[in-house]
């Protein structure tokens, strides 16, 4: 039996591999930038604030020595609802330790008129106020899921996120303020 011989396809006129190449290189490096952007998105912790009830601005850098816990939520969000009482009461304990919650309303301007009525029903005494968009940008950028918590140690350096609530990320919260409570300046 006689082997039919094999037709070589023709090779690809070396432009369209040029071609190809380039357009490869240039998904590459679109990809690159993209992810690097992504990383630059990160801002330092002290990036962007908030505006208080009262009209006055705050930032992280304002609460250096405490222990703070960023709450970004929305009166209409049920797992926020879940969640206030507790930090109700933790800055309730810890207060004269050193710990500040700072509530942040991220819930559109329609909910900006809610905010004195649920600090009412939950008895707030911390500080609710509106953050600045590149703030919210900065920390909700990569989920935008509420409640989510952000505790930062006295230094201003993050500890832990915590994204949701449920009874036990309420346990690993308390846990966590407590032991940066103890931990102290460094």
């Amino acid at each position: 039996m006689k082997a039919h011989p094999r037709k070589i396809p023709k090779a690809k006129p070396l432009i369209v591999n040029r071609i190809s190449t380039i357009h490869l290189a240039l998904i590459v490096l679109m990809l690159g930038s993209a992810l690097g952007l992504g990383a630059c998105r990160k801002k330092p912790v002290g990036a962007g604030g908030w505006t208080l009830d009262n009209n006055q601005r705050a930032r992280l850098a304002d609460y250096k020595g405490k222990v703070v816990v960023l709450d970004f939520y929305a009166t209409w969000c049920e797992p926020c609802r879940a969640e206030t009482p507790r930090l109700v009461e933790l800055q309730r304990q810890y207060a004269e330790q050193g710990l500040q919650v700072i509530g942040l309303n991220v819930g559109g301007e329609d909910d900006r008129d809610q905010v004195p009525s649920y600090a009412k029903e939950f008895g707030i005494q911390y500080p609710l106020a509106f953050p600045d968009d590149d703030l919210a940008d900065t920390y909700l950028t990569d989920n935008q899921n509420i409640p989510q918590s952000f505790v930062f140690d006295r230094n201003g350096n993050l500890v832990k996120r915590f994204v949701g609530y449920s009874q036990s990320s309420g346990v690993e919260l308390d846990r966590v303020v407590k032991a940066s409570l103890i931990t102290g300046p460094q």
